[in-house]
């Protein structure tokens, strides 16, 4: 299907090719420390916690706040199976101080997000304002859960420090970002629920330009590439002093015929460069490519592009060999510090073969710190401890 005329100023998209990734074959993966126990400090034993991102600056710094730092990720109660989590998934806030999470509550009244639950986003700061980046999954009130996917934005004003304890004023009524329509993106995302095969339209991260202009990325499906492999990294722009809804764009990475789903990209800016991240699993890659769950890559001088895949291949790092699924949704701050969450860890190898149910390995908690080390188009990984 041709784009239309609108669309011809635009770069090209990067082309992720299973050529670029059958390299990793010919390197050893670079991998962070193996999680013990001692690494394993949940925040509560009822809450599960995951996909966490900062409140943070325009450049994606967290803001200083009480002492420390303001954080959201997904959270929901500790089921027997920790996979229930996404059907219950809300958004709730931390105190980040002294190198621990402090968790606050949920972030959002009962019933106040059109959908039946909220997934992952982002989080900005400016003139005293905060504005929540985020997906709305399913309808509110569904009788069963469904997986149509929106994105909004809210926005609210922190509380003064020592006023009963709250954290954030009446937050405006959610206004939809952008919607799919099928000419770029797909607008169905059920895929019947099965994990891993649920198309997308979520994980909205901002970026905005010195111009002021804004741009929005996302985790898509495309809609001229239909499969069970057409995962893409969505653009969409809002020029500088807009308000409504932001204009789709060609995908600024396109994984088609290789893997299902790039997810919750982001960009930092290091160096005089561009560099977008994010995370995928070994499970939503198509058959016969070989690549490991981990933190991926691209660097560009300017939004637009052109995109080059760090390494030639795309991988930052990868989960340890003998512990494929011990972290994952990864996010990078400015500093080169790597966020994640505790995943399914301390498994011995016939373990490692499947991911488990059950709760004896789920961490659904913070994972350690790691640290990158960027050089233009190279990327590796610091010790982690």
């Amino acid at each position: 299907m041709p784009l239309p005329d609108a669309f011809t100023d635009c770069p090209v998209t990067l082309k992720w090719t299973a050529q670029d990734l059958g390299e990793l074959a010919a390197q050893p993966l670079p991998h962070p420390p193996v999680l013990v126990a001692g690494d394993i400090r949940r925040v509560a034993e009822d809450l599960d916690v995951w996909d966490a991102w900062p409140l943070a600056c325009g450049r994606g710094m967290p803001v200083r706040w009480r002492g420390g730092e303001l954080w959201f990720a997904l959270a929901a109660p500790a089921f027997d199976d920790p996979e229930a989590r996404h059907g219950a998934a809300r958004i709730h806030h931390f105190h980040r101080i002294d190198g621990r999470f402090i968790h606050l509550g949920a972030t959002f009244p009962d019933g106040f997000t059109p959908g039946s639950r909220e997934w992952s986003g982002s989080a900005h700061y400016g003139g005293g304002d905060v504005t929540l980046y985020f997906t709305s999954a399913g309808t509110r009130g569904e009788a069963e859960l469904t997986f149509q996917q929106r994105l909004f934005a809210a926005t609210t004003r922190l509380v003064d420090e020592g006023q009963d304890g709250a954290v954030f004023e009446a937050w405006t009524h959610p206004v939809e970002l952008a919607v799919p329509v099928d000419l770029i993106y797909m607008s169905r995302h059920d895929a019947t629920g099965r994990v891993g095969e649920i198309k997308a339209f979520r994980d909205p991260a901002t970026w905005r330009t010195q111009q002021g202009d804004e741009y929005l990325l996302f985790t898509a499906s495309s809609a001229r590439h239909l499969g069970r492999y057409n995962g893409v990294i969505g653009c969409a722009r809002r020029a500088a002093g807009g308000t409504g809804k932001f204009e789709n764009l060609p995908p600024l990475i396109d994984a088609s015929g290789i893997n299902n789903e790039l997810e919750r990209p982001h960009v930092v800016a290091y160096g005089g460069r561009l560099y977008l991240f994010w995370s995928t699993q070994a499970k939503v890659f198509a058959p016969g490519i070989a690549a490991p769950t981990g933190l991926y890559g691209a660097v560009a001088d300017r939004i637009e592009g052109p995109w080059q895949l760090l390494n030639g291949h795309g991988l930052v790092f990868a989960n340890p060999a003998a512990e494929p699924f011990q972290a994952y949704s990864w996010w990078v701050l400015p500093d080169l510090s790597v966020t994640s969450f505790v995943d399914y860890w301390g498994m011995d190898d016939a373990e490692a073969e499947q991911k488990p149910a059950g709760r004896t390995h789920f961490g659904g908690t913070f994972a350690p710190f790691l640290q990158l080390r960027l050089d233009g188009t190279r990327a590796t990984l610091k010790s982690g401890r």
